[in-house]
């Protein structure tokens, strides 16, 4: 039986072989699958694993011993067929979480009424980021919880430095919460009211869309 947390990625283009590398950097093991020889000759040696096959073979998943991963991923972006039909067969295969990328709106809603755990848009979200990023200049990265709330990350501009949480107040002021800072020696998880900022901190903040805009209009954005 393999261990727990094994991933097979199916598609080694960009999006998949940067997943599964990320993946291996992590500590977990990843089996790679192509269909392209040249995709799999350059993970060869990164990958625990790194097979060419044609995932929609159920023979041959099988074979593999696809089922029993904990996770797979179908990271395939040049074939919108071949991405269902590989879906489809995790599935069937009995894989415990299936996780897609989805190529447009539509596939992605042939992928969740296919019973996919997780449909994911990487050119979508990688345009919503850099789109905020470019008009929020302190802005490094966002999570969306909700339609309406949200964590993001905040360079701590010059007019916060040294200020404490008290201080900036950000719950009473703004309705958001700083809930962790990232500094070069560490990361303080719940920072308490005695906590300081300084200029290069990073600030990672929880609240509704408003409250977060308001915090950034009315703190981070007067620098």
């Amino acid at each position: 039986m393999l261990k727990a947390q094994q991933f097979v990625v199916i598609g080694l283009g960009r999006f998949g072989s940067s997943l599964a590398l990320e993946l291996m950097a992590m500590g977990y093991e990843v089996l790679g699958i192509d269909h392209l020889e040249d995709r799999v000759e350059e993970m060869n040696g990164q990958l625990t694993h790194a097979v060419m096959a044609d995932a929609t073979d159920e023979g041959i998943m099988r074979s593999l011993g696809v089922r029993n991963f904990d996770c797979g991923i179908v990271a395939i972006g040049d074939n919108m067929e071949r991405s269902i039909l590989t879906a489809i067969l995790l599935k069937e295969l009995g894989v415990k979480q299936v996780v897609a990328k989805a190529i447009t709106i539509l596939h992605g809603r042939a992928l969740s009424k296919l019973g996919v755990d997780r449909v994911i848009f990487p050119e979508r979200d990688m345009g919503i980021r850099v789109a905020h990023q470019l008009v929020t200049p302190h802005l490094l990265d966002y999570i969306e919880i909700s339609k309406d709330y949200k964590i993001v990350e905040l360079a701590v501009p010059s007019c916060m430095d040294g200020k404490s949480l008290s201080e900036l107040n950000t719950r009473a002021k703004y309705g958001c919460s700083i809930i962790a800072l990232n500094r070069k020696d560490g990361i303080i998880v719940a920072p308490t009211a005695h906590d300081y900022v300084s200029q290069g901190d990073i600030m990672v903040v929880i609240g509704s869309n408003e409250s977060i805009e308001e915090f950034e209009d009315g703190a981070v954005n007067a620098d």
